[in-house]
């Protein structure tokens, strides 16, 4: 008992929710603490995971999975499959753990602290095996430092920012960490692309970039792109999803995605 006559749980509760915020997912279908201040997870981290093509059996990876959100998603959305999430932030591994024992998908989601730039042996140590996983994916920092002010949340800007961590870093942790014929699929900036598409040079082909409209007429803001290791296919670009119709709402299949848990299928058209 607290001085208070709280139990520990109920006092824990309240500290969380001082800090915290207990945002909905998948039409509440997921109920998933972020901070209140910070790095908080939107929309990207929901089309990502949606975009994953993982089936039951399989094995997945996030690099850099924040309080879990994504690696969560895909979990709830796909039955059977087992999701790590790798993060670098010790406080939101915490968190991470917490949102999965939340949402009853402790057993089949785990997190573990640890950085994309980690030499192998320490991946190893941390049980993430080279080449033993059949999706990995990622939504890395989308800034550039030097060309980007910080933001004044610590947390913030390192989720955002690279901090000495290039695209390419990431690129390469994932195309070490997936089996071949496994895919590695990221999310990032519409002006980033050539950056992107010329890390994953050399590491994997079939490459398909996959373009998030914010509405008809719009020029994408972001890029889906995912590529297969150890494939020899061209690149493609697909035709992409819309987000907004002109009323501002969800288009028809943006929200089967957001709020009733739909795959994300990159061939399908806009």
């Amino acid at each position: 008992m607290s001085g208070t006559g709280e139990t520990l749980s109920e006092a824990t509760e309240k500290t969380i929710a001082a800090v915290h915020t207990d945002d909905g997912f998948l039409g509440q279908r997921l109920q998933l603490l972020q901070p209140a201040k910070g790095y908080r997870a939107g929309i990207d981290a929901v089309l990502l995971a949606a975009s994953i093509p993982a089936r039951k059996g399989e094995r997945v990876l996030e690099a850099g999975s924040g309080a879990g959100v994504a690696s969560l998603c895909l979990a709830s959305r796909v039955a059977g499959i087992d999701v790590c999430g790798l993060e670098l932030q010790d406080d939101l591994v915490r968190l991470a753990r917490e949102n999965a024992r939340r949402n009853a998908l402790q057993t089949r989601v785990t997190f573990v602290e640890g950085d994309v730039g980690m030499p192998v042996r320490d991946l190893v140590t941390q049980g993430l095996e080279p080449q033993s996983w059949d999706h990995v994916f990622a939504n890395p920092p989308f800034y550039d430092p030097a060309r980007n002010s910080s933001s004044p949340d610590a947390g913030k800007a390192q989720s955002h920012l690279t901090l000495g961590s290039e695209l390419g870093d990431w690129v390469r942790f994932a195309c070490t960490m997936v089996k071949p014929k496994g895919t590695v699929t990221f999310i990032h900036r519409a002006d980033a692309l050539g950056g992107l598409l010329s890390a994953l040079q050399g590491h994997v082909g079939g490459v398909e970039v996959f373009p998030l409209w914010p509405a008809t007429g719009k020029p994408a803001s972001r890029v889906l792109v995912r590529g297969t290791r150890g494939s020899n296919a061209p690149l493609v670009l697909r035709p992409g999803l819309v987000l907004h119709a002109p009323d501002g709402r969800f288009t028809d299949r943006a929200e089967s995605v957001l709020r009733h848990a739909a795959a994300l299928l990159l061939d399908q058209p806009a």
